[in-house]
């Protein structure tokens, strides 16, 4: 067998040899795309105390990366597709490497934020790149394990991102959290040219450039809206860029169904089980990215956690997500991707909820709960609707497949942590005045208003001033804790009502097990051809 992987995979007789290999650089390369969010909840404190940055700098560290990532993976997905899906795999790996080098360097908040968009553009490569790959070297009968396998990853780098990122932040700068990606992406550059078979659509044609356009338009600025309009107010930028996401999306739809050749064949969203399907994965990874973002700040804030000590405290969740993963792949040939989708999303639900109970002398054992119950979901719902869509698409498209449901999934999360946390901000701000507002300067009520750290800062300055003392210091931690326990229980609600409402809704559009059954032609023609790979696989 040659060191590198040269055959393309629709010149094999029969399934790749080493295709559980190659599953395993796939899902490297996913989890340094997921830990490159998830690594930088536990780093924002240091950022912010090194570089100065305000509340809307420090957003925009964070969502410098989501803004390219969300809208680019459609278009990139299908460039995969028509040249090359595992040159497609390598290039992002070595833009996000790129980025990662870039971020490490530098000391200006504009920098950081330019490093962490490159990193975006790498990440929109790579996702859409992973799942084609995946289902095009994977049979069919095989394919809902692989697709498992990459969702458990997906699970367990939201845990060790702030593990890793936590324990580096022990003894290094937070710069060391940029530079962990590098060697990483390195080896899933060296294990994809050795162990990653070459791919691409045969006979796809024209790409349709203007659907892409047409779809970076409408999802960067519907992203760019939710991000700026709820934090910062709805002024002439949030408002044009929603309206530049409305009619970018009528203007989408119009083409697609138009063009001989479409980048994304909307009438696909008539079929009930895909579409069923993208609204699970947007509307679960709304609740849960949402509920995760601030459940991490109370531990580190309210709790006082370190980086370390946060990360450490999240590896539940991701064993929840293994528990979830392995229950999912016996259950779902049996039961039917609604029932576990169903099941999941309902679970999620109630994880949310549960943190509406969080008080002002909460500990860790009350997120203990709606961790592992949100790891759980995770693991049980997201497998059957990742399948389901990337089911959806003929090989030719598989890349565009990728890409709908990353940008799914990536734009839930996007909507609930700037939805949920513009909620939490605004409950957390209400409740401070209400508690405090009498009794401290308006400068300093300004400030602590901003975030719960901004909050704790001002306490400690009070603890140091003479005229003030530190009961007066306490005073104001106390009611900064409270408010900020007060803002999550708010938000929980709010999220949780969203999640139980998406989930009715995802469950009226999944059809039952009979609504899915394949026709008897198609089930005549699958057969014949997992027959053929197994026949030549022995």
């Amino acid at each position: 067998m040659p060191l590198l992987a040269t055959t393309p995979v629709d010149k094999m007789t029969g399934p790749y040899a080493r295709r559980w290999w190659a599953l395993l650089v796939l899902c490297l390369s996913l989890l340094i795309v997921v830990m490159a969010n998830t690594s930088l909840i536990v780093a924002a404190p240091d950022m912010t105390t090194d570089l100065g940055l305000s509340s809307s700098d420090l957003q925009w560290v964070i969502d410098g990366y989501t803004v390219p990532y969300a809208a680019l993976m459609l278009v990139l997905g299908s460039i995969g597709d028509k040249y090359s899906r595992r040159g497609a795999l390598i290039t992002g790996l070595v833009i996000f490497a790129g980025g990662s080098v870039m971020g490490s360097l530098v000391d200006e908040t504009g920098l950081v934020i330019a490093a962490r968009a490159i990193m975006g553009v790498g990440a929109a490569v790579v996702m859409p790149a992973t799942l084609s790959l995946l289902v095009a070297v994977f049979p069919k009968g095989e394919r809902a394990r692989a697709i498992t396998a990459w969702t458990a990853t997906s699970g367990l780098a939201i845990a060790v991102g702030p593990l890793v990122a936590g324990w580096l932040l022990e003894d290094h700068a937070w710069g060391s959290t940029f530079l962990v990606n590098v060697p990483i992406a390195v080896a899933a550059v060296v294990g994809a040219l050795i162990l990653v078979p070459p791919s691409k659509a045969a006979g796809m044609g024209r790409i349709d450039y203007v659907g892409g356009l047409l779809s970076i338009v409408s999802v960067g600025s519907l992203v760019y809206a939710s991000i700026e309009g709820p934090h910062f107010g709805w002024g002439a930028g949030p408002v044009a860029a929603a309206v530049a996401a409305g009619l970018g999306l009528v203007a989408f739809v119009w083409w697609e169904l138009r063009h001989p050749h479409p980048m994304l064949d909307v009438r696909r969203f008539l079929l009930r089980p895909f579409s069923g399907s993208m609204l699970a994965v947007l509307f679960f990874f709304f609740g849960t990215y949402g509920a995760i973002y601030y459940a991490t700040q109370f531990l580190q804030f309210v709790l006082g956690y370190g980086a370390l000590e946060t990360g450490v405290r999240l590896l539940p969740l991701a064993g929840a997500v293994f528990v979830g993963a392995a229950a999912t792949g016996k259950l779902t040939p049996k039961l039917g991707v609604k029932a576990m989708v169903g099941s999941g999303m309902v679970i999620g639900t109630v994880g949310v909820l549960l943190l509406v109970l969080i008080e002002k002398d909460s500990t860790y054992a009350d997120f203990l709960a709606p961790m592992l119950l949100l790891g759980l979901a995770i693991g049980l719902s997201v497998s059957p609707a990742t399948d389901t869509i990337m089911g959806s698409f003929p090989e030719s498209e598989l890349g565009v497949g990728g890409g709908a449901n990353d940008t799914a999934l990536e734009l839930g999360g996007s909507l609930g942590i700037a939805v949920l946390g513009s909620l939490l901000g605004t409950a957390y701000r209400d409740e401070l005045a209400d508690l405090v507002g009498d009794r401290l300067p308006s400068a300093a009520l300004d400030t602590a208003q901003d975030s719960v750290g901004g909050g704790l800062a001002v306490a400690e300055r009070l603890a140091t001033d003479p005229a003030a003392g530190p009961q007066q210091a306490q005073a104001l931690a106390d009611a900064v804790n409270q408010s900020f326990a007060h803002g999550v229980a708010t938000t929980s609600l709010v999220g949780g009502i969203i999640m139980a409402a998406g989930t009715l809704i995802v469950l009226a559009v999944l059809p039952g097990r009979r609504g899915t059954r394949q026709r008897p032609e198609e089930k005549t023609a699958e057969a014949a051809r997992d027959a053929e790979y197994s026949d030549s696989a022995h």
